[in-house]
């Protein structure tokens, strides 16, 4: 037997493996089956494609009955039907067009089992090989006892499954390795486990309700139950891929081609990605689903089958595990000698004695995301080199456009109405319009000062979120807030309420002014950017009070959402008029044109702003500290890693708009126009891309003294403590910090009474009973949220945004509590200690009258402060003990 290329990692598998017990009756009708299909046997185009032999050895039934332990006979027969066709359809579309090379062939052959989905109605077409015929026989027994939008979701996963082929192919043809973020997004497409999905709410017969289908908790679940699935599969999947087939969609092998390291090293990066994701399904099932089910009031019945829903995933992922470990299809000979988790017992039944190992594997990898201290001195970290190969364009009219936002500013509020959060010297640094002028350097003059505005307002926003809402006690009014804008939105003439703060009087004025020529539909688009940008603001603040660095892949995808990328993308697309189908815009090379634009973008960001959020703002929500948490490496390499991963996406742009464009023109078979207008949005791209590099080079945002001078009350600003010997190592960063004083209070605020409509002021006396109810001290000054499964923190600091000088105090229902400086987290306690008078203490024995000690607080304790009670070591006679 030959050596594997790597031994297999310790896998998180938290929940045992359960098997079906119509087992048995499964084996037996799938292969009467699949023979009638004439899947076995049958030679398809001169080539054997599987054998009997093949098919028993694959026993895709007890992947079935290990993935849907709970269904009755009929149901597992189905189920099983439908894996037995998918993977036969793999090794199918691999024999005849993946090792051939035949791309028209392929899209030809994918084109037609499109045929044989239809949403509505009956099969019109004859089937014409095995996997048509596979495709049309179960399409008509699983169908009709699901809902249109089940059918509905269940074509589009099955056509992403199948077109993703060609992406696949592609690549193989091309030579090319794809990068990591653009591997996730397409093998969730190719890799099939989307589809998986649905059919566990075929399974468990129950369909999650419309109402929530698209909602970010769900999206989620099957992104993280996706992406698990599909690297176990890569892990398992490597040796017959990549070594066998020439097989480029491997998460190994684009680990081993990005990052440069060894198969075993890269095997275990995937193996911590795959235990990430499956931490943030749990994550995203304790506390995401709980507040959805309410906010869309979704009744006792509906939630009881989504939370089976949620259960047939968690089968799924540990009953595909068992399977990998007996299938012959897999490299599955062992894993590390003595302590993984394939050294366990094995055979039926004792999979959940691996339970235990897999936990404390996991362990520390769950423990990272919770411990950060906030306000940590980041040092110096130097930016990596960033290759923008496209020029710098400026608009004319900038100029005007600066001071013309800066009169906007004060006229909505946005300047000096929050004492200390934004006054005019600090907007005339950030200069938006800079950034504008480099976006759009062709606007008119009215056009950049639109532009101008939106980007202050977005800006504003992410800034005003964790002033005012830091602490969980205040999840209810940010909710509220969040609210709010749709209501200042209107897409028909529908009345507005009045503006209560420089938010909304900002949002209501551009709204107006922007969206005064658009169709409603475009209307719609628009506001619904607005609306997830504005929640994914809620999303950090949530994160923020768990203390919770997030999982790289959920990072990146909401990333796009609190830039603000998806807003740009929409006024674009909007501004094309209807030259473009709305189909194409859903196309795989327009999507991975837009995604590795706005990643690039959002990287940049996160590059110049790695010492403005992490020391002086107390962020979590930095790619760079999510890349150093994953890998548990150092600043410097976490950098890098963002470095090369910016340059691989701005590869992957550049790959798209030169092949990938050009093939979707004839694939869509696009006219002049069209392709006009999507060549010139990539152009529209190249400068979004440039512009946001050059105002990051040439705003005063960023740069260590313009953040002493916006940030001088910060915990992370440096000043002198007046302790000589201070104790280092984890949890000890609090004891530097100064103590903030309470600040003044500010009325005249967004949810001051005088000022907040009844609505708000409802949502805000909610407040109390909501954080009874979520175990939260409502006086939000120290409260700790308690979620099921999360370790209990006390809630976030300011987030370094100055709320001390917001001037700001817990008694209006929209504003932030009264301490603004107060970090968090484990070892952050010391923090809040008053430092007492050593002269009224007594003298400490063994120290000689006037002697001077450090002045170290007595009874400071808890993780890495024992240094801080070592007695100083013995000096020689005559010497003082000073520092």
């Amino acid at each position: 037997m030959s050596m594997q290329p790597f031994q297999l990692p310790e896998f998180y598998m938290p929940y045992p493996a359960r098997l079906n017990p119509n087992l048995e009756t499964a084996r037996a009708h799938s292969k009467v089956w699949a023979r009638r299909m004439e899947m076995i046997d049958v030679p398809q185009q001169g080539t054997m494609i599987w054998t009997e032999a093949d098919l028993d050895a694959h026993d895709y039934a007890l992947l079935c009955a290990y993935t849907h332990p709970d269904c009755d006979a009929t149901e597992l027969d189905l189920i099983t039907d439908w894996y037995v066709w998918v993977f036969y359809f793999d090794d199918h579309f691999l024999e005849l067009f993946k090792r051939t090379r035949d791309i028209l062939g392929a899209r030809a052959y994918l084109d037609r089992l499109r045929l044989f989905m239809p949403v509505e109605g009956p099969i019109t077409e004859t089937p014409t090989n095995p996997v048509e015929a596979g495709l049309a026989d179960l399409w008509e027994r699983t169908t009709p006892a699901m809902s249109s939008d089940w059918r509905r979701r269940f074509v589009e996963s099955t056509k992403n499954l199948l077109d993703e082929s060609l992406w696949e192919l592609a690549n193989i043809d091309a030579g090319r390795v794809s990068n990591p973020l653009e591997y996730i997004e397409m093998r969730r497409k190719v890799g099939g486990a989307p589809w998986s999905a649905n059919l566990v709410e075929h399974a468990v017969g129950a369909a999650v309700p419309a109402v929530i289908a698209e909602s970010r908790p769900m999206h989620v679940l099957r992104d993280t139950f996706s992406d698990a699935v599909h690297l176990r599969n890569d892990l398992f999947s490597y040796e017959r891929e990549v070594l066998d087939e020439g097989e480029l969609s491997n998460g190994v092998l684009v680990f081993e081609k990005f990052l440069g390291i060894g198969t075993q090293e890269a095997a275990e990066s995937v193996n911590d990605l795959l235990t990430s994701r499956l931490h943030q399904f749990e994550h995203t099932t304790l506390t995401e689903l709980p507040p959805l089910f309410d906010e869309h009031a979704v009744d006792p019945v509906s939630r009881l089958g989504v939370l089976a829903y949620v259960k047939g995933l968690q089968d799924w992922q540990s009953g595909g595990h068992e399977w990998h470990m007996r299938s012959s299809r897999y490299m599955n000979d062992g894993g590390a000698p003595g302590t993984g988790t394939l050294s366990g017992p094995l055979g039926l039944g004792t999979s959940a004695a691996r339970i235990v190992p897999s936990l404390l594997a996991s362990h520390d990898q769950r423990a990272r995301s919770f411990t950060h201290v906030p306000f940590e001195q980041s040092g110096h970290v130097s930016k990596p080199e960033l290759r923008m190969p496209f020029p710098v364009r400026s608009n004319p009219h900038l100029e005007q456009a600066r001071e013309n936002v800066i009169a906007w500013g004060h006229a909505v509020g946005i300047i000096d109405e929050v004492p200390g959060l934004w006054d005019e010297e600090r907007f005339r640094d950030y200069d938006l319009p800079l950034c504008a002028a480099g976006i759009h350097p062709d606007a008119s003059a009215d056009a950049l000062d639109i532009s101008s505005g939106w980007l202050a307002w977005g800006t504003y926003g992410d800034d005003y979120y964790p002033v005012f809402f830091r602490t969980a006690a205040s999840y209810p009014a940010a909710k509220a807030q969040t609210e709010r804008f749709s209501q200042l939105m209107p897409l028909d003439g529908e009345p507005t309420p009045e503006p209560v703060n420089a938010l909304e009087r900002g949002l209501l004025d551009l709204w107006t002014r922007t969206t005064a020529p658009m169709t409603l539909d475009a209307r719609a688009q628009f506001r619904h950017a607005i609306e997830i940008m504005a929640e994914s603001w809620v999303w950090e603040l949530v994160n923020a009070y768990h203390n919770r660095i997030p999982d790289p892949v959920d990072y990146i995808e909401m990333r796009r959402r609190t830039f603000g990328s998806e807003l740009t993308m929409s006024l674009s697309r909007i501004g094309h008029g209807r030259t473009v189908p709305p189909e194409v815009y859903r196309s795989r090379p327009v999507l991975a044109m837009e995604n590795s634009a706005m990643d690039y973008a959002c990287m940049i960001n996160d590059i110049y702003s790695y010492q403005k959020e992490i020391q002086f703002e107390g962020e979590i929500h930095n790619l760079v500290l999510v890349v150093r948490n994953f890998f548990d490496t150092d600043a410097q390499t976490a950098m890098d890693i963002v470095g090369d991963l910016m340059d691989s996406r701005m590869r992957e742009f550049e790959h798209v708009v030169a092949t990938g464009l050009p093939a979707l023109f004839e694939d869509f078979d696009l006219d002049e126009d069209a392709q006009r207008t999507l060549l010139g949005y990539a152009e529209e791209l190249r400068n979004w891309l440039s512009g946001i590099l050059e105002w990051h080079e040439g705003c005063r945002r960023y740069a260590e003294p313009d953040l002493l001078r916006h940030f001088p009350e910060s915990p992370g600003a440096p000043r002198e403590t007046g302790f000589p010997h201070l104790p280092s190592g984890l949890g000890t960063s609090a004891f530097r910090i100064t103590q903030p004083s309470a600040p003044a209070r500010q009325p005249a605020m967004a949810g001051a009474p005088s000022r907040v409509p009844g609505g708000l002021r409802g949502a805000a006396s909610a407040i109390g009973r909501a954080a009874e109810t979520a175990g939260v001290d409502s006086s939000g000054t120290s409260g700790a949220i308690s979620t099921p499964g999360v370790p209990p923190t006390a809630p976030v600091s300011a987030a370094g945004k100055s709320a001390e000088s917001a001037g700001v105090d817990g008694s209006s229902p929209l504003a932030a509590p009264s301490l603004p400086h107060r970090p968090s987290g484990l070892g952050t306690a010391a923090a809040r200690v008053k430092p007492l008078d050593e002269s009224a203490l007594p003298a400490r024995p063994g120290v000689q009258s006037g002697a001077t000690t450090p002045a170290i607080p007595r009874g400071f304790s808890g993780l890495g402060t024992t240094a801080a009670r070592v007695t100083p070591p013995a000096r020689a006679a005559g010497t003082a003990a000073t520092s």
